[in-house]
């Protein structure tokens, strides 16, 4: 076998002791850690202690059998490699296994050389699988999806990047259709957590039984339809990320559940009294003012102060309007690309429109908004027959509203006005100042203070440009 920069850890799983002394004796001389166990009980304990790269399983030991443990190890951690160790009279389980998760099988007895072979190919598999997560987080652009350069989104970009890394509980506020969920994804995908899944749930979208179960999962015969077990959301999420999306949704018997699960980190399944360890990181959002429902009594205190560790608040999409030709480009390169259509313009007006309209549905009212203006607009910019209707509607609201005249200032009506009488008079000065009531040498002082000399033709280029002000 090759020789290893940093020792990786393998689990032998057999009850035949004779078995596990001779693989110990036999991979420590090959460079790996190794720890023997004589069933799965105390190796999925341990996995809890040290988390193995491989590990060697026999198919049918005493108590909990080899696809039990197989399920529970992948359960933990997917990219634990498992390799069975089965008789002849096993094969068919052995194949059951390896749809399973496990990784290959060899028969007993079997060969060292083959035993080696499989060893090898198990772990650089694994191992080929983290060099290739590790690349796509480096191709990655951080935070790519949360498109905004105004002050406030700005500061929730710095508060995501802070938070990210960490394993810190999230509370996400914000209107309906602000980003939370993106927000929420950015967390998790610059988390050492990435790997690993991220689940999410709408909290509000069911009821209460049904998103009990969906959370926590349930045992065999736990109610009417429970036919085999399921394992729920928060075991589903193991060592990842499940978001909590609307928590205010959720009934005060599932607050007391889930309070639980933040304080022990373990569930209990519907129908059992077993608690199982859970290893996710929560992050809840809520378009409501949880504090208000505290003080209501609508929800849990204690609850509310285990979300709350770190609050993060999207403005409304009509409180950063600077960032909407931003979102506008975005939306229409991830559309053109979608849909397989060329890029379209948008025209001043309808930008305008745009930076004018108060975007109740946020950004996801922006989105759509672009999407269909893409697909419905024929040629190569965005029409305005292919904009919602809400829109529109402010569109034509905005027409309809008069424009007021210009306020101007008294010097610049009296200036007006006596231009407007020297040209009845066809210039002439002595009757202008007959009908304004003034001295001649007042409507003279008055053309110098306006910059008008006393010239026809001068004169007369003044009136012109007065009456191109009007």
């Amino acid at each position: 076998m090759k020789g290893q920069t940093s020792k990786e850890i393998i689990f032998v799983v057999d009850d035949e002791e004779s078995l596990r002394e001779y693989l110990s004796i036999l991979l420590a001389k090959e460079g790996y850690v190794v720890r023997t166990f004589p069933g799965g009980e105390e190796a999925l304990q341990a996995l809890h202690e040290q988390t193995p790269a491989l590990v060697l399983l026999d198919l049918k030991m005493p108590g909990m059998d080899g696809l039990e443990v197989l399920e529970r190890i992948k359960q933990y951690d997917r990219d634990i490699q498992v390799i069975i160790m089965t008789a002849f009279g096993t094969i068919k389980s052995a194949v059951q296994a390896m749809q399973k998760g496990a990784f290959h099988y060899i028969t007993k007895p079997f060969e060292v050389s083959e035993l080696r072979i499989q060893i090898e190919k198990a772990l650089e598999f694994r191992r080929l699988k983290n060099e290739n997560i590790q690349l796509r987080r480096q191709l990655r652009t951080p935070f790519e999806n949360l498109i905004g350069k105004s002050p406030n989104f700005l500061k929730v970009l710095d508060l995501v990047q802070k938070v990210a890394p960490t394993d810190a509980t999230v509370l996400i506020q914000g209107e309906s259709g602000t980003g939370k969920e993106l927000v929420a994804r950015a967390l998790h995908d610059n988390s050492p957590r990435s790997s690993y899944p991220f689940v999410a749930i709408n909290c509000g979208a069911l009821p209460e039984d049904l998103l009990e179960s969906e959370l926590f999962g349930y045992v065999k015969g736990a109610f009417t339809g429970a036919v085999s077990d399921k394992e729920g959301l928060f075991r589903a999420a193991h060592r990842g990320t499940i978001f909590l999306d609307e928590i205010g949704e959720i009934s005060p018997k599932l607050q007391v559940k889930l309070l639980r699960v933040l304080q022990e980190r373990e569930i209990i399944p519907l129908g059992s009294t077993k608690p199982v360890k859970v290893d996710v990181r929560i992050i809840a959002s809520t378009n409501r003012d949880l504090e208000k429902m505290v003080r209501e009594g609508k929800f849990r205190e204690d609850l509310f102060y285990r979300l709350n560790v770190i609050t993060i608040t999207l403005p409304p999409l009509r409180e950063r309007k600077e960032d909407i030709p931003l979102l506008v480009h975005h939306f229409i390169q991830k559309y053109s690309k979608k849909n397989g259509i060329p890029p379209k313009r948008v025209p001043k007006e309808i930008m305008d429109l745009f930076l004018a309209y108060p975007w109740p549905g946020n950004v996801r009212e922006l989105e759509n908004a672009i999407e269909r203006a893409l697909i419905l607009s024929p040629g190569d910019e965005i029409t305005w027959d292919a904009l919602p209707p809400a829109l529109l509607g402010a569109r034509k609201q905005k027409e309809e509203i008069p424009i007021p005249p210009p306020v101007l200032t008294l010097e610049e009506l009296e200036r007006r006005y006596i231009l407007r009488v020297l040209e009845e008079t066809q210039w002439d000065k002595v009757k202008t100042a007959e009908i304004l009531g003034i001295n001649l040498s007042t409507v003279y002082r008055k053309l110098a203070r306006y910059g008008i000399r006393v010239e026809s033709e001068h004169a007369k280029m003044g009136l012109q440009d007065a009456k191109s002000g009007e």
